[in-house]
């Protein structure tokens, strides 16, 4: 029987499930996305975060985050920040366990976020920049229709150690025109 998929989103019970996630993943699982274990947050600071993202009206936003859920279970997360509402922001995909990687969820959890990011914070751009050694979320962003644009070396964000990410684009007029091959409306 095929899976239930659905997006929603983050509520005020999810902030502990999103804290374990980060504080309780295993560590070799952290570093092959990119993450510098020595810069992870702690619980309160997670905490805080996700309280003020719920808290902050759409347009003011500086994090957006989403809860993927399969049969009601809730299984990862799908964020975006560095948020230019009305313009662009960047995505990053977290499924949490690996018994539901590598099955094509992923592709399917993503093409559901696409509408709450494109329409809620009226983007013309949405960029992903994940661990170029990370083959999961670049075979990901493939399979959904983003667009490679390139590879180079960044600290791609806060809590991640230098790296090589590929940069992948997906425009507002991209994501209208796979919204009538399977994209979910908000």
């Amino acid at each position: 029987m095929p899976n239930t998929l659905s997006v929603r989103e983050l509520q005020e019970q999810d902030i502990s499930l999103i804290a374990d996630y980060w504080l309780k993943s295993e560590p070799e699982h952290l570093v092959g996305m990119g993450v510098d274990l020595e810069k992870l947050p702690t619980r309160e600071q997670v905490t805080q975060m996700l309280q003020s993202q719920i808290a902050a009206p759409l347009n003011s936003k500086q994090s957006y985050c989403l809860i993927w859920e399969v049969d009601g279970q809730v299984v990862g997360h799908c964020n975006v920040n560095k948020i230019v509402f009305g313009q662009e922001a960047y995505m990053h995909l977290h499924l949490w366990n690996g018994v539901n990687r590598k099955r094509g969820l992923g592709s399917e959890l993503v093409k559901l976020s696409l509408p709450y990011f494109f329409e809620m914070l009226q983007l013309e751009m949405l960029y992903c920049e994940p661990y170029a050694l990370n083959p999961a979320p670049n075979k990901t962003l493939e399979k959904v229709g983003f667009t490679f644009e390139k590879e180079y070396t960044t600290v791609p964000g806060a809590i991640n150690f230098e790296q090589p990410v590929y940069r992948w684009a997906m425009s507002y007029e991209k994501y209208k025109s796979l919204a009538g091959t399977g994209a979910a409306q908000v």
